[in-house]
């Protein structure tokens, strides 16, 4: 394949003796777009943004879309509404996430309640161990379809117990969205604009609501694949805005980045709102929305790799998330190729 072809040129280049950092630096770049040239096969992707250490070094745009064009990010939404969530408990508007979610949603709790909805906390619907039945897959049509969306989620029957096994639902973190919303007075998405706004080149283009005018927490957000590089841009950096500026803590990145379940579909670990594995040798936390849309970072290298798809087939079933796990691993091996040291300036020699 062409790729691994790549790759071999990058190891090569990386092992000439006396290559000097900026021609390395040139060759890797030549390789990275060669992969994403090559990803051209890859049918449902739509565009693809790599950056390391904050600076863009390759993107490609596909078909008709390029990085600037707005996706639709389906689930992937979820990590910027965990920020939203990390950001409030720091400005004081939630306690934390062992904070009992009922006293917060009490208009909208059944007439006769189950015990176990008083145990739900913040953290249980962040990290999708809330205990009720799920409201997407098979579930997702009537849950969406109902007057609202808020009160069907929380009279779902409970099939584990609050903090038991992962149960990945739509519903937990629209949840989180009817909290924030109704503790602020604000709707989600102006707190997404307003807090989220230090970061340069970060932008919701459009968001869906439900019956009560509550954005749509976790689904159908609509960015680009260059915002979404931007906002993961935040996580990679430590919380911090291009321009130095702090948006998230570094505790609540950590947090995020826990792993606090397991997924049954991935066997991947889930921390709130990221997925946890490793690629190509390096633990990766990355974003995942239905289709293909993928924010993926690695700390290790300083790498933050957004890709956006075709949102119409789903990409576990039709093996395209694999693929693009695939794409993310060449891309590091890429990287992998050129020591750290090869890429700094060389110190002038002493006196």
């Amino acid at each position: 394949m062409p790729a691994q072809g790549a790759i071999a040129a990058a190891t090569i280049a990386a092992g000439s003796p006396g290559a000097a950092p900026d021609t390395v630096a040139t060759t890797q770049q030549a390789i990275l777009a060669e992969l994403l040239a090559d990803a051209a096969d890859i049918g449902p992707l739509k565009a693809v943004v790599i950056a390391r250490d904050g600076n863009v070094i390759a993107e490609q745009g596909y078909g008709s879309a390029g990085p600037d064009t707005a996706t639709n990010i389906k689930s992937a939404a979820k990590v910027v509404v965990s920020a939203l969530v990390g950001i409030a408990i720091e400005r004081g508007l939630l306690s934390g996430t062992d904070q009992a979610v009922a006293p917060l949603l009490a208009a909208d709790l059944p007439a006769d309640p189950d015990p176990r909805l008083a145990q739900i906390t913040i953290g249980h619907l962040l990290s999708m161990q809330a205990g009720l039945e799920r409201t997407s897959g098979a579930n997702y049509g009537r849950w969406v379809s109902s007057g609202n969306w808020v009160r069907a989620a929380l009279s779902r029957p409970f099939v584990n117990q609050p903090g038991g096994r992962m149960l990945y639902s739509t519903g937990s973190t629209h949840l989180l969205s009817a909290i924030l919303a109704r503790l602020s007075g604000r709707s989600t998405l102006a707190l997404a604009r307003d807090w989220l706004e230090p970061q340069d080149g970060f932008e919701i283009s459009a968001w869906d609501r439900d019956p009560q005018g509550i954005h749509f927490g976790g689904n159908n957000m609509a960015m680009s694949t260059r915002s979404l590089l931007a906002f993961g841009e935040i996580y990679r950096s430590g919380g911090l805005a291009a321009d130095g500026r702090r948006v998230l803590t570094q505790d609540w990145i950590e947090s995020s980045w826990t792993p606090r379940t397991q997924s049954r579909f991935t066997g991947d670990d889930y921390g709130y709102g990221w997925f946890l594995r490793e690629i190509a040798g390096e633990p990766v936390r990355y974003a995942w929305g239905f289709g293909g849309q993928m924010l993926y970072i690695v700390p290790a290298l300083e790498l933050t790799v957004a890709m956006t798809s075709d949102d119409s087939e789903a990409s576990a079933r039709s093996g395209h998330r694999d693929a693009l796990h695939g794409l993310l691993g060449a891309i590091i091996r890429v990287l992998q190729s050129v020591p750290e040291s090869a890429t700094e300036p060389t110190a002038p020699p002493s006196a």
